[in-house]
């Protein structure tokens, strides 16, 4: 087995209570090296389409990027996938930290668990070996609780536990995952998969004796250190070690794209509350990161003062403080800091559950919602009570809170009517913080994405737009143009294919959004470096971005098979609309351009501009034939 890979994918049966170890060979590692491929992959061999996402028949996938575990700065990442109960479909969500690595660590690239226990357990890896242990008493329990019991319980301080709370446990469909109470699956609703399956958490402790990064001639430790020294004299690095993700709210504003009372405007009059300058000055106690990695783009926050927020648990990123701040005109950082606290006890999307509740607001703006609706709670954009109010009630599904906490979606189809037009989605999972209006690719991005929209599908337009940027620099060798960030014509449609395929593959590699170029300072030629390195395989960069490609058409096959066409692939009816506000204050995406840029995509992918399925021609380039069989078998038809 090559020095990166653990070689073993763990098989665990919750409603039986057993534990199989599977081999895999280095010819399948090819095909499906780690991350979203290995993901994608069993999630089509192990679940029968058109299940219930919290049946024991959905399948919980935990797999490991094919660098995480290296000492290598920024790879850190594993992918959790399962059916969404968000969406009804595809399900991923990529997270960092330290549980990934230790799992690598611990001798295993990944797991597969199905089934649902009797009672609340949790799974304990360590060092080769599994077991599923009794959780009755941690059911209930919030994150931080459960943490330190287990640490104390196994009486090892150095184990990296990860787990749901109480949001996961009462199946909200946007609940999620946390690990080290500070670095998140947040979409697709998996930790309330987790749940479903009487799952509490899964500790992991490895002393890393069945990797061996430095046999054989790899070059990974000595890359590792040029990258680390690298971060804080590149510019896009130590901008993101200096400022993390909160650095973009300002920055947004003066674009005039940052979400605001539920997408319908572009700047918030707050924002000088709530952009880094006031973070940094008012909330900001610490700068952390994840397993072995320089960036430290990680902020940690403290608040003594009208709230008490405890840095545990890190400090709201960009999409909290947009979500929860200037989408629902909340413009108090010291309350933006408690509501993140409170999702990452809970575990809940910071996402989802401000755009959830913004897409409440406006109904209750124009009378859709009324107090007897609500509880009492007074349901306006700016109202910091009802914010943290609706935070408590959704992850314990009180009152309201039960409604709301079915997402955005769900509500506007049971109030109906002008609601169905303010659910800000796609496929069922409420938009990220970033408008298309602005950033042009990313109408391509959300409708196509598997997951429902996502804003890491692929690298944003505003990075590439200077001929002589950094960020073009980076990539002009894979055919990437400068283009400015509302094209969308039809290079524009070519360069989000390429950055699709690239952002795909760091998903399989374990890379983070903020190592390789264009987003920071690994550079491509260091990409493909690493990768040798790690594998001992001879590939290039079209290869590794066929490693990409290969991933997203295993989780759009998934979806094929749960009956997703092309009228999936849609967006919200606003962004056809013009911002209200801001230097982009009238401007509105086209739909016919939007229309024919799609369309162009699904030609350029292989797949079927009618039913935006793969065709199999496309799949059976990137080696995956059999999924064209499975696509093409009678009861599917």
């Amino acid at each position: 087995m090559s020095h990166g890979f653990a070689g073993k994918i763990l098989h665990i049966d919750l409603t039986q209570g057993t534990v199989r170890i599977e081999s895999l060979s280095d010819e399948f590692l090819r095909l499906y090296p780690g991350g979203k491929a290995l993901a994608a992959y069993y999630l089509l061999q192990e679940i029968v389409p058109g299940i219930d996402a919290y049946s024991p028949d959905n399948v919980l996938v935990f797999m490991i990027g094919m660098l995480t575990g290296s000492p290598l700065a920024t790879a850190t990442r594993f992918t959790a996938a399962a059916k969404s109960p968000l969406t009804n479909g595809y399900g991923e969500s990529e997270a960092g930290g330290f549980w990934g690595p230790e799992v690598k660590l611990a001798g295993f690239d990944g797991m597969v668990i199905k089934g649902r226990a009797a009672q609340p357990v949790y799974v304990y890896i360590h060092d080769g070996e599994v077991e599923i242990r009794d959780a009755r008493h941690l059911w209930g329990k919030y994150t931080e609780e459960v943490q330190e019991t287990l640490k104390k319980e196994i009486d090892d301080k150095w184990i990296r536990v990860l787990q749901t709370s109480v949001a996961g446990e009462n199946l909200v469909r946007y609940a999620c995952i946390t690990n080290e109470l500070r670095h998140f699956n947040g979409r697709s609703g998996m930790g309330a998969v987790m749940g479903s399956k009487n799952l509490k958490a899964i500790v992991a402790r490895g002393t890393g004796k069945y990797l061996d990064y430095a046999s054989n001639g790899s070059g990974i430790t000595g890359l590792s250190r040029t990258l680390a020294k690298k971060v804080r004299t590149h510019p896009q690095g130590f901008d993101l070690y200096d400022k993390g993700t909160p650095g973009a709210t300002g920055t947004l504003n003066t674009l005039g794209i940052l979400p605001t009372r539920n997408f319908i405007q572009g700047a918030f009059e707050q924002v000088d509350n709530i952009k880094w300058e006031a973070y940094e000055k008012e909330i900001l106690s610490a700068r952390r990161g994840c397993y072995a990695c320089a960036v430290r783009c990680k902020r940690e926050a403290t608040v003594n003062d009208r709230y008490q927020v405890d840095p545990i648990f890190g400090g709201p990123e960009y999409e909290a403080i947009s979500a929860m701040g200037n989408n629902c005109g909340i413009g108090d950082l010291q309350a933006l800091a408690k509501a993140n606290e409170l999702c990452s006890r809970y575990t809940l999307d910071v996402i989802s559950t401000g755009a959830t509740i913004a897409f409440a607001m406006e109904c209750f703006e124009h009378s859709l919602l009324t107090l007897v609706d609500t509880g009492g709670i007074n349901l306006r954009f700016g109202n910091v009570a009802a914010l943290l109010t609706c935070i408590d009630l959704i992850a314990h599904r009180r009152a309201f809170g039960d409604r709301l906490a079915e997402g955005s979606w769900r509500l506007a189809q049971e109030i109906g009517g002008e609601a169905l037009h303010f659910a800000q989605h796609v496929k069922g999972q409420e938009l990220p913080m970033h408008d298309p209006r602005g950033k042009a690719s990313l109408a391509l991005g959300y409708a196509v994405s598997e997951n429902g929209a996502d804003h890491l599908t692929a690298m944003h337009d505003t990075l590439l737009v200077k001929p002589d940027s950094l960020s073009v620099q980076a990539v002009k060798g894979l055919g990437v143009k400068p283009l400015d960030a509302r094209d969308l014509g039809p290079e524009k449609v070519n360069n989000y294919l390429i950055m699709e395929n690239l952002a795909s593959a760091e998903k399989v590699i374990g890379f983070c959004y903020f190592g390789p170029a264009p987003r920071s300072f690994i550079q491509m030629d260091e990409v493909v470096e690493a990768v040798r390195a790690a594998t001992g395989w001879d590939v290039a960069i079209d290869d590794i971005l066929q490693m990409g490609e290969r991933a997203t058409n295993l989780a759009r096959a998934f979806n094929v098979r749960e009956g997703f066409g092309r009228e999936k692939d849609s967006l919200p009816p606003r962004l056809f609309e013009p911002l209200q506000n801001g230097a982009l204050q009238g401007v509105a995406l086209d739909r016919p351009v939007w229309e024919a840029a799609m369309t162009q995509l699904y030609q350029l992918k292989g797949w079927d501009p009618a039913t935006a399925a793969p065709t199999r021609d496309r799949l059976e380039t990137l080696g995956l034939g059999w999924v064209a069989d499975m696509l093409e078998t009678p009861a599917l038809s």
